[in-house]
């Protein structure tokens, strides 16, 4: 049955208000919230034990992957917490998959894109690690409502898409414990992303919502000192100045005793010296600093992306040794007075296209290879920036740091309306979201920015700006290097907005001559210069990119008719013609690099659309490269993207 609109919207504000944080931790739902637990493991389940190691370098020491056989059972009837799923030893009704892994990513059913019920369960045996006191489960990303399970007793709790939360792993024994995950996919209009039903009952939102575990899962090793986080930053004055690094860490005593705390380090070859040994008690978290300085630094940069290998270590003298690791490229970030954007002093062009983690046989489940290849691709277009509309998997960042491809790295605040962006529930997530955002992504040189939103409405109210003047405020107080940015779509009718003077740079969403926009204000491409000229008249200060521009391609046929290859071809060279002839857009970015799906019955302005696949990227869905990736390569290897 279909509710109305504003039944619809109630329903999903009342959801919004009673959910929990982000990385909230709950109390255990209570024995009236499942059946009675039915016979625990007996230890003659094998099991299989993490293997030490993670998919990426940076963060804590530690971590030990959980792969291997995993089960899995779907729930769309609700039934499992009734019917005491998280205790039951029986294995009848699951089947075998391995994580990463998401339960819908070959339906493209409304069902599928509105979400969910999946179960995980993961029997494992400890690792034997003599510098273990205990264990915490980390979890790259799970969508969207994660409650987890140790040996049949609730651990915790999270939501929230796309950023790495971790659980304390209690009630752990000797032999084979028992993991399990009830993960819910169906997500709200005051969720991050937003989802649910439209006004029309249908599926909505900007990408396909998959239900599951698309990123791995580790069990990281607990010392009686643990790194809450290591941040290292460097201040470069100009091109041939001396960098100062400043390592600032945070360890937190987990001991039950007092211990005498302190930290050694490396960078590159050079020795970090933290502030000395201090007690901290139990509980306690300490903060320590250290100061470098390089007179001829190796800088970071696109064509050179030279990076400094660094260690940090904590020590209590009993024999905890837990350490951090980061790569770390030095490089300088600023907008000058008329509005360009200055790496390492010098002005840029940068071209590129934007990511999205999607796959017709995995979902967003990606592998390795994948993230690669989509980087390599990436260099083999000639691109010096890339963007997501969430954050990407670390090991993404960690690619475009090696390959010197800048990052416009974006929270999932998108296309949100008054109604939400007026919850205060809603923007206290979107704040708690760009928080751990930037304290999981500022150690990497790729990162050059945060964006805060995308595409909300032209006009801003005042919840609008109110979570903007947030989100900006958060943002810089815990990374004051890097440019605050936000995306907005590029409408001529819209005038100077005041709550903009918050941001260092603005990303524009150009689709002139594709999409024709409110009273077809954007209907004609001969109408982008102007605007251009009108936007950089509105904000000299600011620096702008074009962060979307693009058009549908699934088929040939003739260069005026949209959807083919040829008139992708063509308008991607129109846009870019007249982007190099401004020397004030410092970048420019295709939406998108690779096709992806986006909803049931989604057209995209294409005459002949293949729904739910948008269909502009320049390679399709099998990564074959499309007509326009030639010459797009082409244009961007001839433009001179850092001058």
């Amino acid at each position: 049955m279909r509710l109305p609109s504003l039944v619809v919207l109630l329903l999903s504000f009342l959801l919004a208000a009673a959910a929990p944080a982000h990385g909230q931790v709950e109390a255990d739902p209570g024995p009236d919230a499942m059946a009675p637990p039915e016979s625990m493991p007996d230890g003659s389940a094998q099991g299989d034990t993490p293997t030490p190691g993670a998919l990426y370098e940076t963060g804590a020491d530690g971590k030990y992957l959980m792969g291997g056989e995993w089960l899995f059972r779907q729930d769309a009837e609700d039934i499992g917490l009734r019917s005491g799923f998280a205790r039951a030893s029986s294995t009848d009704a699951w089947a075998p998959v391995a994580v990463p892994h998401v339960w819908n990513a070959r339906d493209t059913s409304d069902a599928s894109m509105l979400g969910s019920i999946g179960w995980y369960r993961k029997d494992f045996r400890v690792p034997k690690d003599g510098r273990a006191k205990g264990w915490r489960f980390r979890f790259e990303g799970a969508n969207y409502r994660l409650t987890a399970w140790v040996n049949g007793r609730f651990v915790g709790r999270h939501e929230g898409a796309f950023i790495p939360f971790e659980i304390t792993a209690k009630n752990l024994r000797a032999g084979v414990n028992r993991l399990v995950l009830r993960i819910d996919s169906r997500t709200n209009r005051f969720d991050l992303p937003p989802g649910g039903p439209d006004e029309t009952g249908r599926p909505d939102g900007g990408w396909w919502n998959y239900g599951g575990l698309p990123r791995e899962v580790y069990l990281r090793r607990i010392e009686a000192l643990d790194f809450d986080d290591l941040w290292v930053r460097s201040t470069l004055p100009c091109r041939t100045c001396a960098a100062t690094i400043i390592a600032e860490a945070r360890v937190r005593n987990t001991a039950s005793t007092s211990r005498a705390v302190s930290l050694t380090g490396t960078f590159g070859r050079l020795r970090l010296r933290f502030s000395g040994a201090r007690r901290l008690a139990p509980g306690r978290v300490g903060t320590y600093r250290a100061r470098l300085r390089i007179a001829e630094p190796s800088l970071w940069a696109p064509g050179q992306a030279s990076l400094y290998r660094v260690r940090v270590t904590g020590s209590d003298g009993r024999g905890a040794r837990p350490s951090w690791f980061v790569r770390h490229g030095i490089r300088s970030l600023r907008v000058d007075k008329g509005g360009r954007f200055l790496l390492n002093g010098r002005p840029t062009s940068l071209r590129g296209a934007s990511l999205h983690e999607d796959d017709l046989l995995v979902g967003n489940a990606l592998t390795t290879a994948r993230r690669r290849a989509d980087i390599e691709s990436l260099r083999r277009l000639g691109a010096t920036i890339t963007r997501a509309h969430y954050p990407v998997h670390p090991y993404t960042l960690e690619l475009a740091d090696r390959f010197g491809i800048l990052f416009w790295d974006q929270a999932p605040v998108y296309q949100l309306r008054a109604p939400q962006l007026g919850n205060l529930p809603m923007r206290r997530r979107a704040v708690d979201y760009i928080k751990r955002q930037v304290v999981r992504d500022r150690n990497h040189a790729s990162v050059i920015l945060y964006s805060l939103v995308n595409e909300l409405p032209a006009r801003p109210g005042s919840g609008q700006e109110l979570l903007i003047a947030q989100m900006a405020r958060a943002a810089r107080k815990l990374d004051p290097t890097r440019l605050i940015a936000l995306d907005i779509l590029g409408y001529p009718q819209v005038g100077p907005q005041d709550v903009y003077r918050l941001v260092d740079a603005i990303g524009v969403n150009s689709y002139f001559g594709w999409y024709p926009g409110p009273n077809g204000t954007t209907a004609s491409r001969e109408d982008l210069g102007a605007y251009l000229d009108l936007m950089h008249t509105a904000y000299p200060d600011k620096a702008l990119f074009i962060t979307e521009f693009g058009a549908e391609a699934n088929r040939d046929g003739p260069l005026d008719e949209k959807g083919t290859y040829a008139y992708q071809q063509d308008f991607l060279r129109y846009h870019l013609g007249v982007y190099n002839s401004r020397s004030f857009i410092n970048g420019a970015l295709v939406w998108i690099l690779r096709d992806f799906r986006v909803k049931p019955g989604w057209e995209g302005g294409n005459p002949k659309p293949s729904p739910p696949v948008n269909h502009k990227g320049l390679l399709d869905t099998d990564g074959k490269e499309k007509p326009a990736f030639a010459e797009l390569s082409r244009i961007f290897r001839a433009t001179r993207q850092l001058k």
